[in-house]
């Protein structure tokens, strides 16, 4: 669907140039959009390997366990029906911890490999639509994963880098100014988030 919209943007961008007699002005535009492209991808590129490095010196030196073991009290709380030695925990703790460091990249494959114990998790529940992947059936989200969506859209950020990133790559005069605001709006997302989580919980069980 966004492909479609982003499509149809440029094309009618392009349509209108042409009918206006503002091609120049529309060529000149997709050149320095390409050229700035680029150069934002270069310096998120060195963010990304900085932070992404640090993740996994922190995974090597044990921090991410000791995290993860102090998170644990929320992921059972939040997710009361994964058994403890379940993989989805593991990564889903993963996924939270790169999300609240604003570690974006790095939350994305820890989230990829929780839906999937997710998915495997409803299998050996005895759910036939998850014990059936090739079949072509639409399979519905299980509650588990509604809720880890939830909490990974919504996620607390004590460090934004993208948005930090993003701003010196634009001359912010102080790019770190961001870090409260970022902290007020997530925390205050995130506490919503876990609210509707378990009303819906509580409703779904009743």
């Amino acid at each position: 669907m966004l492909n479609v919209i982003w499509g149809s943007m440029i094309i009618i961008g392009i349509v209108y140039g042409a009918l206006t007699g503002h091609m120049a002005e529309v060529t000149n535009a997709a050149l320095d959009s390409s050229r700035e492209a680029v150069n934002l991808c270069i310096t998120m590129i060195g963010v990304m390997a900085l932070w992404m490095g640090l993740m996994e010196i922190a995974e090597k030196a044990g921090l991410i366990d000791k995290w993860t073991k102090a998170i644990s009290p929320f992921v059972s709380f939040m997710f009361p029906d994964i058994p403890k030695d379940h993989m989805a925990r593991k990564y889903i703790s993963t996924n939270i911890i790169a999300n609240v460091l604003g570690l974006g990249w790095a939350c994305t494959p820890a989230g990829l490999k929780a839906m999937e114990e997710l998915a495997r998790l409803e299998a050996e529940r005895g759910n036939p639509e998850y014990r059936m992947p090739d079949s072509g059936r639409k399979r519905a989200a299980s509650n588990e994963m509604c809720v880890f969506l939830i909490l990974n859209i919504s996620s607390l950020q004590l460090i934004p880098v993208n948005m930090i990133a993003y701003r010196s790559q634009y001359g912010s005069v102080n790019p770190a100014v961001i870090i409260a605001p970022a902290i007020l709006a997530t925390a205050v997302s995130t506490v919503a988030a876990v609210i509707f989580c378990k009303a819906k919980d509580r409703r779904r069980r009743a």
